[in-house]
């Protein structure tokens, strides 16, 4: 990104043109960076309990408590819980001081989330956790397989440059996902699979390639070992059948395959959040290894990560499971790593992952732990046990930059950390690039660098080593250590670096370790140099229960990351998703007396939670779907962390996400409303709320049983025009001040609540129309423009509609062409295709 300061905490956002990793394109998120990064609800001071502190205090207050934890326990009761938000210079100096001065491999991160089965299934194949592709195999591949993906909406920029490649080249695409996404609504090929049936397709598509002569033999005897006995133990399934799909569209795929040697299978969040995540994943690669795909260009595995820098803390050691430099716990490497570290101790093994470290926690075993950029009692599964293991933990201290998050609640100490756009550092992608990621906006008040509070705390612990004098330094040190009695044994190694100055580090531009294709200039990182291929098994997951009969699946929206403590700043990005819904089929819907629009209650056996309902032929039947994004911060429902269970993949401890059992029941309140605010207003006290950001205040939805009259307390005080009729249960009241509208509830028991829009554009008006305004209308309403579709330039989908018929346009081109919508992140143009006229779509 190119940022261009406006003014002190403002600025324009842009890609940068001469990036080799997105070329100048931009997502939704990064185009409205520049709306999130005023200092609204940030965390601007150390805080000990609910006061204010200086840095010294709190510094040497968490040294204290760490230092005395682990005299009296032991250095396995303590425990860091990292972030794949965090730069790669401070993921190494948190490594560095729990693996080799703590002691403990106790560091894991929220990357084991949502990257530790690809980590755990490129070590099993390649003996080291090596991403063998680049970007610029999209552009040379015939086929792309998606698996797991919904590429349009989390990945848009990669989408860019699939809908380039097959505009340029006619490249085939299949998207391999149980929900019908915008993306597989693009594919030549969309297979709608059974949850975690993926082993089994990709099993079956292996044994397909073997009897039909398809191996490349010379490749397997010169590159990869094969088990005794791994192709009489491939199952002979029955594939479409365990898939869900037709024997037609299974051998379509089949077909595709086969006739297109430069393949690439993209793979993400469907794959990994899985129980069998690792496995799934083996059996892609397996696939590309038996058949030469790898190493060439356009063919290959690919796995594409899930946060901003997954990849340089898998780099530096961040997750339980490793050392850094992609060095694992045998003796010799951590003596190796000991040596390097000039440290006192060296951890004995792999620590606790992310589950169980919170069970940990939660008996009591884990008494201190340090939580840097990330909202666990949120975005962890069965979110009411890690909340419970929080509460029961002695000490917690939270690092972030915003001062209330969910997690935030439990913690003894806060530390005030830098935010995007105040970091110094770099990061790693998907493809192996590091980037300097530089400042461009001063520190706030008294926040600091995450690897800045890490050293003092070391250094105050009585640690040497921790002397840093900037980031520079920190690179220089972990650039040598990949160098360390290496020979070549591991890949990654950018020991070139180390002697960088902190000038030359300034201005760094990106380079890419391993090259383009790793594996076509040399072998893997075995012993023989060999591959290996892993055999793995289809393992059907339980059917549903009497209570539990359904399956759930939970993911992202376009718009919004993580727990939105950042996306949920943006006005603009708060727009294509107002509110959590659960997705569901119409047939399931009818059975269980779901209408759209309404609410219903999704249950498992851990928690459950209120959804809006949307009725939706793109999801299969008996099944739902609902987003991971909303917090006690921003909702009274929708709370999709409290649905999953702790079940997780035996080899990399991830959990799964994506196939739970669960319930659905409609939740018919006695009244619905929505209330518009200039100021955030409190948390209402009904079943079901969601506040969201709009261009001039907030807007809150609410539902409920019982009276809604307590509603009207959480209004500002002014003056009011009201129009209430409590045998109707209607109340309509507006709150004036100055002259300018301050806020407005809605509250009816029946249907009649009026359009938000033009409502939430009043605030803060001097000439707002009071009547109208209880009216819920204008006097001469403009067009409707519909729901937003593009939210880049804030078009809706009656607008598209409207341009389409008026002037007969025939394409996502076109479209663009007359009113933008498209033309920037690219993630509508899925959404704007399906608009177009049946007989005229065109897929570029």
């Amino acid at each position: 990104m190119v940022a261009t300061p406006t003014g002190d905490r403002t600025a324009t956002i842009a890609g940068d043109p001469d990036h080799p990793a997105n070329r100048g394109k931009l997502c939704s998120k990064g185009t409205h960076l520049g709306e999130t990064i005023g200092l609204e609800g940030r965390l601007l001071h150390p805080m000990i309990g609910s006061k204010p502190t200086d840095w010294d205090t709190a510094l040497d207050l968490v040294a204290t408590r760490f230092a005395a934890t682990i005299a009296e326990y032991g250095p396995d009761s303590v425990a860091f819980y990292a972030s794949g938000q965090m730069l790669t210079e401070d993921y190494y100096v948190a490594n560095k001081l729990m693996k080799g001065f703590i002691g403990t491999a106790n560091i894991d991160t929220n990357s084991r989330l949502c990257m530790a089965s690809a980590v755990a299934a490129h070590v099993r194949a390649f003996g080291e956790d090596i991403v063998p592709c680049s970007y610029d195999d999209l552009d040379a591949a015939d086929l792309i397989i998606l698996v797991g993906s919904n590429t349009a909406w989390c990945h848009p920029v990669i989408w860019q440059r699939i809908e380039a490649a097959r505009a340029a080249r006619g490249t085939k695409l299949v998207v391999i996902d149980p929900r019908r996404t915008e993306t597989a609504d693009c594919a030549d090929l969309h297979l709608a699979i059974a949850p975690d049936s993926d082993v089994a397709l990709f099993n079956g598509l292996l044994a397909e390639m073997q009897a039909t002569w398809r191996l490349d033999g010379l490749y397997m005897a010169n590159h990869v070992a094969t088990p005794d006995d791994f192709w009489k133990g491939l199952q002979k399934l029955d594939v479409a059948r365990l898939c869900g799909i037709s024997a037609e569209d299974l051998q379509s795929f089949y077909d595709l395959f086969a006739d297109n040697p430069r393949t690439i299978t993209l793979f993400s969040q469907g794959v990994n959040q899985s129980t069998s995540g690792t496995d799934k994943a083996n059996a892609i690669i397996n696939l590309h290894l038996a058949t030469g795909r790898i190493g060439k260009p356009g063919a290959g595995p690919f796995s594409i990560t899930g946060q901003p820098n997954a990849m340089g803390g898998r780099e530096v050691g961040g997750l339980a499971s490793m050392l850094a430099a992609h060095m694992g716990f045998s003796d010799t490497e951590r003596d190796r790593a000991q040596r390097f570290w000039r440290s006192p101790t060296i951890c004995p093994g792999p620590g606790l992952k992310a589950v169980d470290m919170f069970e940990a926690m939660a008996k009591g075993r884990i008494k201190a732990v340090w939580i840097m950029a990330t909202n666990p009692a949120v975005s962890m599964p069965d979110a009411r046990m890690a909340r419970v293991a929080l509460a029961n933990c002695p000490f917690v201290v939270v690092s972030d930059c915003i001062g209330s998050t969910d997690t935030g609640l439990y913690a003894q100490v806060k530390l005030p950390a830098l935010a995007w756009g105040e970091k110094d550092g770099t990061v790693t992608n998907s493809e192996r690039r590091v980037s300097r990621q530089r400042a461009f906006l001063a520190p706030p008040a008294e926040a600091r660098a995450d690897w800045w509070a890490i050293a003092q705390v070391a250094r105050r612990m009585g640690f040497e080593g921790f002397d840093f004098a900037g980031p520079a330094a920190i690179f220089r040190e972990f650039a040598a250590q990949t160098g360390f009695e290496n020979d070549g044994a591991r890949l990654l190694d950018i020991s070139a670096q180390a002697a960088i100055s902190d000038a030359d580090y300034a201005t760094m531009m990106p380079f890419q370790w391993g090259g383009s294709s790793p594996f076509a200039r040399r072998g893997f990182s075995t012993p023989d140099g060999k591959a290996r291929l892993v055999a793995v098994r289809h393992a059907a997951r339980e059917d549903g229960t009497r209570a539990y009969p359904l399956r759930l699946n939970t993911g992202r929206y376009r718009d919004q990351w993580h727990t939105m403590t950042r996306t949920g700043l943006s006005p603009t990005l708060s727009q294509h998703r107002r509110e959590p819904l659960v997705e569901v089929h119409p047939d399931t819907a009818q059975s269980y007396g779901l209408a759209e629009g309404g609410l219903a209650r999704v249950m498992t056996a851990h928690g459950s939670s209120i959804f809006r309902v949307a009725v939706t032929p793109a999801q299969r039947r008996r099944e739902l779907f609902v987003p991971i994004h909303w917090t006690d911060q921003t909702s009274g429902g929708g709370r999709a962390g409290t649905l999953p269970g702790d079940d997780r993949d035996p080899v990399s401890g991830q959990p799964g996400f994506k196939n739970s059992a669960a319930g659905i029941a409609p939740y018919k309140p006695e009244w619905t409303g929505f209330m518009i605010t200039r100021d955030r207003p409190a948390a209402p006290d009904c079943a079901y709320w969601t506040a969201i950001r709009t261009a001039r205040g907030w807007l809150t939805e609410v539902a409920g049983r019982g009276d809604a009259a307590g509603l009207i307390a959480l209004l500002p005080a002014g003056a009011r025009a009201e129009m209430i009729d409590t045998r109707r249960g209607v109340i309509r009241l507006a709150v004036m001040r100055d002259g300018r509208l301050e806020a407005a509830l809605f509250v009816s028991r029946g249907p009649g609540l009026p359009p938000r829009d033009w409502l939430a554009a009043q605030l803060g008006a001097s000439d707002a129309p009071v009547t109208e305004v209880l009216a819920g209308r204008p006097a001469n309403p403009a067009p409707d423009r519909g729901p937003i579709i593009c939210v880049c330039f804030d078009i809706g989908l009656n607008t598209i509609l409207a341009a389409i018929a008026d002037r007969a346009l025939v394409s996502v081109e076109a479209v663009g062409a007359a009113i933008n919508a498209g033309t920037n992140c690219g993630s509508c143009r899925p959404a704007i295709a399906k608009l177009l006229p049946a007989k005229e779509i065109v897929h570029v």
